[in-house]
Parts: C-alpha cells; structure tokens; sequence
C-alpha cells in the first residue's frame, strides 16, 4: 500500500508564503509523474504545478512567476513553495503521484491540506 502524506497548509496574509510537502511511503518501484491540485469551494480540482521523474515543470497559468515545484528522488516527496499569495488561491492542496507499483502503475493522492490566504 502506498500513501501520500502532505503538510505544511495553514492560514496566511495576502502576499505572504507557505511551502507543502508530500512525501510518499510504502512499497514503491519508482514514480514518476508527482504534482499538486487545488479544489476551492464550489469549483473543480484543478492542476497547479506538475513535475516529472527528470525534473521537466508545468505550472497553471495563474501561479506562473509565484509558485515553484521541486522534488526530491532520494525522498520520494515533492514540495510546492508558494509565495505572493492571493486570496484567491485559498483551495484545499492535494498532492499526486503515478506510482509504479508490484501490480502496475497506479494513481494515487494524498489526503489534502488546507491553504486559506486571508487578511
């Protein structure tokens, strides 16, 4: 069984920064694809950043220039550094991986974490 266990959501001011983290544990052979998605209330999951095995970003229009998405192999997580925040990027935070596990390659989640960007 594999499991994605992010961090490090919270509340902040508009313009301030915050940093998660999702770090994956279990039986993994490798992954590959990791990213980060958002959900606001009301509104459909949406991509934020993606990373893949050889380090290649992409990143939503709107946190180009403020987001950035790093990883780590040895550590199997991945981080999202989130600076200038806007209100509007209040959302719960999940993470994603494609894991190659003994029984193929799966998607897999993790639990979500609330980022509020408010005054």
């Amino acid at each position: 069984q594999v499991q994605l266990v992010e961090s490090g959501g919270g509340l902040v001011q508009p313009g301030g920064s915050l940093r998660l983290s999702c770090a994956a544990s279990g039986i993994i052979f490798s992954i590959y694809d990791m990213g980060w998605y958002r959900q606001a209330p009301g509104k459909q999951r949406e991509l934020v950043a993606g990373i893949t095995s050889i380090m290649r970003t992409n990143y939503a229009d709107s946190v180009k220039g403020r987001f950035t998405i790093s990883r780590d192999n040895a550590k199997k997580t991945v981080y999202l550094q989130m600076n200038s925040l806007k209100p509007e990027d209040t959302a719960v935070y999940y993470c994603n991986a494609k894991v190659r596990t003994s029984t193929g390659v799966i998607d897999y989640w993790g639990q979500g974490t609330q980022v509020t960007v408010s005054s």
